[in-house]
């Protein structure tokens, strides 16, 4: 039986409060990551966002915690060269990831950032949910499917945020929508609800909060 896809609904007016007391506790950066054994303790729960060069991994997270440069932004892909954790008050790890696909450094520079988001993926126990960003003009791309299939290899769940869903016209959005999910039907890892977002106008902003805030 094919698993049915939904778009996730916008969070009630007490979950938006409640996510976003959440994420109004101090939000720093810790530090950033550039070998297995550089990890901080696995002592609490945390989240990673992975994606494409540029899909909006560090908009998106500027975004979640009110801070306009909390994680750095660029034009150039594959300026993020680390894996980068951010702590929110004690309870909970944020992590931006080294983007996949094109990047603009020498070769051996590349494989050395894929084997490291590989090693993070594949063996963090107190990772509790992936939320892999697709950008919505684009939709998936084999690199993408590389790593989904890595996250099932790995039983770590993902959840697909398609970004910048206020930049394509309608039918595009579905018809993206539509390919997507049957693209990701084939991966049991993943979580059954897309959520959409736009970092630009705030737009799922509030639901992705909650959906953090209930994880445990």
């Amino acid at each position: 039986m094919e698993m049915q896809y939904t778009i996730a609904e916008n969070a009630t007016p007490d979950e938006v409060e409640k996510g976003r007391l959440l994420f109004s506790q101090p939000t720093d950066f810790l530090k950033g990551v550039v070998a297995m054994d550089g990890m901080p303790p696995a002592d609490r729960m945390e989240v990673c966002f992975a994606g494409r060069s540029n899909v909006g991994k560090s908009s998106l997270i500027n975004a979640l915690t009110g801070r306009k440069s909390l994680a750095r932004t660029s034009n150039t892909p594959g300026r993020t060269q680390e894996i980068n954790f951010f702590t929110l008050h004690e309870s909970h790890y944020l992590v931006d990831v080294p983007g996949y696909g094109f990047a603009n450094a020498p070769l051996p520079v590349v494989k050395k950032w894929q084997s490291l988001l590989k090693a993070y993926l594949s063996g963090r126990a107190s990772l509790r949910r992936v939320f892999l960003l697709i950008d919505s003009r684009h939709g998936v791309k084999s690199v993408d499917e590389e790593i989904m299939e890595l996250l099932g290899r790995s039983a770590v769940t993902f959840q697909v945020v398609l970004t910048k869903a206020d930049k394509p016209k309608k039918i595009d959005l579905e018809n993206v929508i539509s390919e997507t999910s049957k693209i990701v039907a084939k991966y049991p890892a993943a979580y059954p609800e897309f959520v959409l977002t736009s970092s630009e106008r705030g737009d799922g902003i509030p639901t992705l909060r909650h959906i953090i805030g209930t994880l445990i």
